[in-house]
């Protein structure tokens, strides 16, 4: 089962249990040992992705004559294990007595009654037919306040394992439960609200509850037979249920809960998927009734286990959005009309095939998109290059992580993350720079925070705003802005000048280190510090952190790539890790982490302008025979246009035409007016899209495509993992997956395509690319995943360079890079920083997310974070409204005043509703210069002040106002030491032992 990495335990031995000889590992939890030899053991509180948590005393076995918690025993060599003894069997059924006096027990009209409830199963699997302590309620109401979730006291058994996927998996470390009080109780930061707390809402807690103690709202009264009564009926059934429980016992309560559940699944559809948003690539099953989203529920992902962010649990309202397009649109004049899909898709042709042939095939461009599948990128750049003859085509990595993708062609060949995500859970140090990771990459991040926390890896943070990952890490640099390249160099020369190298790495494994060495010379200590401003003992202990730790993973996201040097930077970052011998081992390597689902998979399906899939060349004579030979017609050879250089080109009137598949390149595009004005400028533009987005509004025809819950595909996350999500709700009346549209448009350009299902497609894509050559459905079926490269026997690659690097000669290449600095550095005139970047909460520009109540109300609006001290100075506070001017455009915004930003830094989160605030506004079109990717970050800004006063823009029931709670997780120890807490197996009697609540033992007669 997929989940956090463990520590590694010790080596392989045998044990007896039940007189069964059985493999094991010293030092592992005993009730990993049973299980996998599928012995019946009761376990509520132990789940394999927490590890022992010990609070429900449910697995107790007897070892050695003594009676222990299976969970919480690790293995010895040659231990002996009895399950099956009266005395473990009755202190396992006391035990689980006092669970049932905290739970009711009303199955049969519980909506979490779906085979799946830890409290049910463990009922029938101990026969239990009566409770001894009768079920006692706690003094507490239920906790409705979250949006997404709900908190019933009642319900809960206490077994802690919320708390320790909130402590210890998530480490956001808001729950705790107060041991000490005569009631004991979930808390959330100590005992807020929900919603008045420091929660995420990921929804580890929900996930990994053993009842209906913490539910989905969505779930609440939908999701059974009688589950949707009116609430007085509803209370009237579960007393029924109670009430027949003393004679009849709970045997035939729960025969006829089994047969209610089973009924369900006539109606609840369990599909497996990939989340939509981020490039951590989380699978986990979307639960349906009809069109009705029951939950999400995550469970053995290979990228995030039991983990979820707050968008791929809760965030999918956008599917059944009421603004959902369900006909094509054609223009006429400045409104849209509905069109037959024969009408939309003949007007279509019509003009592509006009436009080609009067300017030329390089008059058309294409635009994938990183939201869509792997698949649909495929047939998009397929239609480009084989049908219209144009190697027009790019995809959104082009304005974000392309910069990255080059760093690491030179110097180590592929363009990618070197391993999984385990190996950041498994590295010594983990430095992360220019990115955000906890709100852009919530679930990789939990993994480095756990490791963190519990492993004692180091953590290294470069940034220009103190973030969650900033404030955790054990050194916090703050370099200028666009600097990085300049202290990683003077990191590096160190190293080398020291003799701290690799020497054995280098001498073995790479190329190019005296060249490599001369071009170091300018970037000493001091010069570092008087550009960076990053001291020089802060640059000495990098270095010689980096030199010390077992293994070194560098994370980099936009706050690099997003600069004019951002492909110089990524590859100062793979020097470095090849100075100091990080690649070609675990828990070390090159993480530039994908921002998108599938922004790698768009590019390594040969979305760009000079690459077939697979980073095929496309002027490599292989290259075109091989798909001159499957597609019956040659690739261009010609240069085609990347993102950047198409809106340069519509300006300068030779690119004609437009096909933009799912991207709201209008507001996401730098230097927004610009590219504004380039769109009314297309003679023809067709956007396809599952919202009618503001770059819709542009269009001469609107496509409405259906979004990934509505067809199969497969998605590429940001560790090459290629995963299959499969189609769980029909597509919207009049809507279509993209595939089969862009099937359409190029049969009646005369292409002739005959796909009936992506799987198709995707063999296509193994014959033609070396790097997908093992790729098909029936390998990836199911929770099953390939990291590219996979080679054509199936066998992936989760760890690249492991018998060295794809050159001819197998070494990399230290490559010789420039530095080059911001282009706006401040003025008089313009005299403050902008920088720009996501938020947990939403979702690159907040199309999708904004279309969610629940999203929506914790962070309904954007903002600009003002530092104290610069609020101080203008005279501004949180609420004031000010008005960013920059050289190229302005917005109007209300001031958060938070010292996660300092001096003349501003931010502003890139999420807003109206495309009249979007911070590319403000932003130029100057770009890396390699790759064309905006420099974003290098904006120049002067505020204007319009009004003092106004309305806090975060509202409080964001987490960021609360106040987490850490500890070491459960801390069971403290709930041992209560003077009403006695083991089960302390007295073989089975009254003997007191609960957590001395009343019901009291009344159930136990003499404690």
């Amino acid at each position: 089962m997929a989940g956090p990495t463990r520590p590694a335990y010790g080596p392989p031995t045998q044990i007896t249990v039940d007189a069964q000889t059985l493999s094991a590992h010293e030092g592992e939890p005993l009730v990993d040992v049973i299980n996998r030899a599928q012995m019946e053991l009761p376990q509520v509180c132990y789940h394999p992705q927490l590890g022992p948590i010990q609070t429900c005393d449910t697995c107790i076995v007897e070892v050695g004559g003594q009676l222990v918690r299976a969970c919480g025993t690790k293995v010895t060599p040659g231990m002996t294990v009895r399950t099956a003894v009266q005395a473990a069997q009755l202190a396992r059924e006391n035990a689980f007595d006092r669970i049932l006096a905290n739970h009711l027990l009303y199955c049969t009209v519980c909506d979490n009654n779906n085979g799946n409830c830890t409290v049910h199963n463990t009922t029938k699997l101990m026969a239990v037919e009566h409770q001894n302590r009768p079920y006692q309620p706690k003094p507490y109401a239920v906790d409705a306040t979250n949006p997404f979730y709900q908190y019933d006291p009642d319900q809960c058994i206490l077994c802690g394992r919320c708390v320790e996927a909130c402590q210890n998996l998530q480490v956001n470390e808001t729950l705790s439960i107060n041991w000490e009080s005569e009631h004991p109780r979930v808390q959330w930061d100590g005992g807020k609200a929900i919603n008045e707390s420091s929660c995420v809402s990921c929804g580890h807690c929900v996930s990994v509850c053993p009842c209906n103690a913490l539910m989905e709202k969505s779930m609440v009264h939908e999701a059974g037979y009688f589950t949707g009564i009116p609430l007085p009926m509803f209370q009237s059934a579960v007393a029924l249920v109670k009430d027949i429980e003393p004679s009849m016992g709970y045997g035939p309560i729960l025969n006829i809960s089994e047969i209610e559940s089973a009924g369900r699944e006539g109606y609840i559809k369990q599909t497996k998927t990939v989340c939509t948003y981020c490039g951590v690539g989380c699978s986990f099953e979307v639960w349906t009734k009809d069109r009705h989203i029951l939950k999400i529920e995550p469970t053995h992902g290979p990228a995030n286990g039991v983990s979820t962010c707050v968008k791929g649990k809760f965030g999918w309202d956008y599917v059944n959005s009421g603004k959902r397009l369900t006909s094509p649109l054609i223009r006429e004049g400045n409104t849209y009309r509905e069109a037959s899909w024969d009408e939309a898709l003949s007007l279509i042709a019509r003009k592509m095939t006009e436009i080609k042939a009067r300017d030329g095939a390089d008059a058309l461009a294409f635009i994938a998109s990183s939201k869509t599948s792997n698949e649909e990128c495929f047939l998009m750049q397929k239609l480009a290059r084989a049908v219209v003859g144009t190697n027009n085509v790019d995809n959104c990595s082009r304005y974000c992580q392309s910069p990255a993708t080059v760093g690491l062609f030179r110097t180590v060949g592929y363009g990618g993350d070197t391993g999984s995500i385990r190996d950041l859970e498994l590295a010594g140090l983990v430095i992360g720079i220019g990115t955000n990771t906890a709100e852009s990459h919530p679930v990789l991040a939990t993994r480095v925070k756990r490791a963190h926390k519990l492993n004692g890896q180091r953590l290294i943070v470069a940034d220009l705003r103190e973030h969650e990952m900033a404030s955790r890490a054990d050194l916090f640099i703050r370099p200028k802005p666009g600097t990085d390249f300049v202290w990683l160099n003077a990191v590096a020369k160190y190293i080398l000048d020291n003799g701290l190298e690799s020497r054995d790495f280098l001498a073995r494994w790479v190329n190019g280190l005296d060249e490599f060495r001369e071009t170091l010379a300018p970037y000493n200590l001091d010069y570092a510090e008087q550009v960076s401003g990053i001291s020089q003992e802060q640059l000495k202990q990098i270095a010689h952190e980096i030199v010390q730790a077992d293994g070194t993973c560098i994370m980099w996201a936009m706050g690099v790539t997003q600069q004019c040097g951002g492909s110089e930077t990524s590859t100062a970052i793979s020097n470095l890790l090849l100075v100091t011998g990080n690649y070609m081992r675990p828990g070390a390597g090159s993480y530039p982490l994908r921002g998108h689902s599938n922004v790698q998979g768009a590019s390594d399906m040969g979305a760009v302008p000079t690459f077939v899939a697979g980073y095929q060349n496309v002027q490599d004579e292989d290259v075109q025979r091989r798909h001159l030979n499957e597609w019956g017609t040659p690739l261009p050879r010609n240069k085609g246009l990347d993102n950047h250089e198409m809106v340069d080109a519509i300006h300068e009137g030779t690119l004609k035409f437009m096909y933009l598949m799912g991207e709201e390149m209008a507001i996401v595009d730098s230097n927004a007016n610009y590219v504004e004005e380039a769109f009314n400028k297309l003679e023809f533009f067709v956007v396809q899209d599952v919202l009618f987005t503001h770059t819709a509004g542009f269009a001469d025809v609107v496509l409405p495509a259906s979004p990934s819950l509505e067809k199969d595909g497969t998605f590429t996350n940001t560790e090459r993992r290629i995963q299959r999500l499969y189609q769980a709700l029909e597509p919207l009346d009049g809507s279509k997956p993209d595939w089969q549209i862009i099937q359409e448009i190029a049969n009646r350009l005369g292409a002739g395509w005959n796909y009936a299902h992506p799987s198709e497609v995707m063999d296509e894509v193994a014959r033609l690319t070396p790097l997908f050559a093992g790729v098909s459905y029936e390998r990836l079926e199911g929770f099953r995943s390939l990291q590219w490269p996979v080679h054509a026997d199936g066998t992936d690659t989760p760890l690249l360079f492991l018998d060295g690097f794809p050159f001819p000669d197998g070494k990399a290449r230290l490559y010789p890079a420039q530095w080059i600095a911001p282009l706006e550095s401040a003025t008089e005139e313009f005299d403050l920083h902008l920088n720009n970047g996501r938020m947990l909460e939403h979702f690159h520009e907040g199309i999708m997310t904004f279309e969610s109540p629940g999203i929506k109300s914790k962070v309904p609006n954007g903002f600009i974070e003002v530092s104290p001290e610069l609020a101080e100075e203008r005279g501004i506070k949180t609420g004031s409204t000010v008005r960013l001017v920059s050289r190229h455009g302005a917005v109007k915004m209300p001031v958060l005043v938070t010292a996660r930003v300092q001096g003349r830094q501003l931010y502003m989160p890139m999420n807003v509703p109206n495309a009249v605030d979007a911070v590319n506004r403000l932003t130029g079109s100057h770009t890396d210069q390699t790759t064309h990717t905006p420099a974003y970050k290098d904006v120049a800004v002067r505020m204007e002040v319009l009004s003092l006063d106004g309305e806090n823009p975060l509202p409080r029931t964001n987490h960021r106002w609360g106040h987490p709670t850490p500890q070491r997780g459960v801390e069971v120890e403290r709930k041992w030491q209560r003077p009403d807490y006695v083991f089960p197996g302390a007295s073989l009697t089975m009254l003997e032992g007191a609960s957590l609540n001395a009343r019901a033992d009291q009344l159930s007669g136990a003499d404690d």
